[in-house]
């Protein structure tokens, strides 16, 4: 095959990048670049500032986060996830919808383009992926129990095994011209994963990330999530087209060695980095900087090993512990990275879906029925081991639909087969849509099955005008900081207690939590819990809980 280079002379206007075809005849195509082609000289030079690579990468960006944005607002009243509205935009975007038009896929999303969008987009997937292993608190799972594991493990399982064994069933209508093993488990991988990041946006859409349901919700898609890491690196492994059992085994223990490297000796120095920060002061942006960078030298070292390099900044972030640091870190990346960068991956999935390409009503029915399969088989799992842990039946159905959250960890899945081929055009497009629809009907059925308010029309009738003039009356006191603690103590020695009628206190330090995956609140309970609130002021509740025990003890 004939390499064509691009050269531009002194005095001349650089050449345009053009696509050429190899010699074998095949349908992928060879884009050569100019390197004096990045900037444009001005459109007084007669030359359009589109045929250059920044201006272009300029304009699909504010597109793109301008469909995403406007389409956002639109679904805001249907309690829709930013998820939809991401992907939903690259399909408009892309060649089902927009690029039929042939000006606009030719002149603002060329083929030409497409690797310098999606070079971005995958920077921005890696630190999104950072931060949401910088957000996870895996000492959720020891709070919840056992419970959050085995309803995790269920709802992976059993999505796995029916979606599998329904796909080998037709494996010869499903997965034409691809391996079919590695299809097999790339799908089953898709079809069994929670998307971690996606359920915690709902839940805190819908006011229920503190919750019970919220708390086993949460917990078990953090073990899902890990689990899915873990089956998606073994896919990659087993599906390389040229790979041996040896090298597939290579891969496995190298990506043991990252993770334990990770945990043994890179937490050990965040700690250590952590302990040395004088009292008083923040973290350094020196600090901070060589923290980010270790994010892509984390993506480089498991991209190398043979897994994706998702991979890798999702370890590193699970292994900073949380905290100042944390905080810090989330505060200066989450707008940028989520706002600006994570819709181009997204949009990417999107523009890759050519519904134009889906033309056998067999495959595409037969592929729905193993998507539903496969999602009812989830809720079915999930809604069993709900109900022998004493759940209701109508919060099993509410967890089973919040565990078939889909979005971000299925789009890389589907990305990673696709581009590995193990997943072809017609596959690819019918997956995104089915996952999209399952993540919309999502938020309707949680708010409609699960009403938590019903629990509570008891309560209604205990007030002050129905209560005992003798019997004990509680109150709660909600404390933002120590400037309410004076007017709240006011108001007890007005309420005149006495031993035959007291008042009972509970008060409640409320602290927003900018170090986890949403905005809750948290009662401390002591100042020991202090430490992980995550809290601008480190003794604040401290100093809330000593004025109630001091006004106690002065009253008797």
């Amino acid at each position: 095959m004939a390499d064509t280079m691009l050269g531009s002379t002194a005095g001349e206007l650089p050449a345009k990048n053009v696509t050429g075809m190899t010699g074998t005849g095949a349908a992928e195509a060879v884009v050569c670049y100019s390197p004096m082609m990045v900037t444009t000289y001005g459109i007084w030079q007669g030359v359009s500032p589109l045929e250059f690579s920044l201006p272009l990468f300029i304009l699909q960006t504010a597109i793109i986060v301008g469909t995403t944005r406007l389409l956002v607002v639109l679904l805001k009243p249907f309690r829709q996830p930013r998820v939809i509205a991401e992907i939903l935009a690259g399909v408009i975007l892309g060649p089902s919808l927009m690029g039929q038009v042939g000006t606009w896929a030719g002149t603002v999303f060329p083929l030409r383009s497409l690797l310098t969008l999606e070079t971005v987009a995958h920077l921005g997937l890696l630190y999104f992926l950072f931060l949401v292993g910088l957000e996870m608190d895996v000492n959720v799972i020891k709070r919840s129990g056992k419970k959050a594991v085995i309803i995790a493990v269920a709802g992976m399982a059993l999505p796995f095994c029916i979606g599998t064994a329904t796909s080998f069933i037709f494996r010869h209508q499903v997965s034409k011209n691809v391996h079919q093993a590695s299809f097999l488990l790339f799908l089953g991988v898709a079809l069994s994963v929670t998307a971690f990041p996606v359920l915690a946006r709902i839940l805190a859409e819908i006011k229920l990330l503190n919750s019970d349901l919220g708390k086993i919700a949460m917990s078990a898609a953090i073990v899902n999530d890990m689990c899915a890491w873990i089956l998606l690196a073994l896919a990659i492994a087993i599906s390389e087209v040229n790979s041996t059992p040896f090298s597939s085994l290579w891969v496995l223990l190298s990506g043991v060695a990252f993770v334990l490297a990770c945990f043994y000796v890179v937490r050990p120095g965040m700690w250590w980095l952590v302990r040395h920060v004088p009292e008083g002061e923040t973290i350094s942006d020196v600090q901070i900087t060589l923290i980010l960078t270790g994010v892509m030298i984390a993506g480089v070292c498991t991209d190398a090993i043979g897994i994706h390099s998702v991979f890798g900044a999702f370890v590193y972030g699970l292994v900073i512990p949380s905290g100042e640091l944390g905080v810090v870190l989330i505060e200066k990346m989450e707008d940028f990275v989520t706002g600006l960068l994570l819709p181009l991956f997204f949009a990417i999935s999107g523009l890759r879906t050519n519904l134009t390409r889906v033309r056998d009503p067999t495959t595409v029915g037969l592929l729905v029925l193993v998507f539903v399969m496969a999602s009812f088989a989830k809720i079915m799992g999930t809604i069993l081991i709900a109900i022998s842990y004493t759940m209701t039946f109508r919060d099993g159905v509410a967890l089973g639909f919040l565990m078939n959250t889909r979005g971000l960890v299925e789009m890389i899945v589907l990305n990673i087969g696709r581009d590995k081929q193990v997943l072809d055009d017609e596959s690819f497009a019918v997956m995104v849509l089915v996952s999209v629809a399952m993540t919309a009907l999502v938020t309707p059925v949680v708010t409609t099955v699960y009403r938590p308010a019903r629990r509570l029309v008891g309560y209604k009738r205990r007030n002050l005008q129905r209560s005992k003039h003798d019997a004990e009356l509680r109150m709660l006191a909600c404390v933002h900081t120590t400037r309410n603690v004076p007017s709240i103590i006011s108001l007890l020695e007005l309420s005149n207690p006495t031993k035959r009628s007291p008042i009972f206190i509970y008060a409640l330090h409320l602290v927003e939590l900018t170090g986890r995956a949403s905005n809750m609140l948290a009662a401390h309970h002591t100042a020991a819990n202090q430490s992980r609130s995550g809290s601008s002021l480190p003794g604040a509740s401290e100093h809330i809980f000593n004025a109630f025990e001091n006004y106690e003890e002065s009253v008797g």
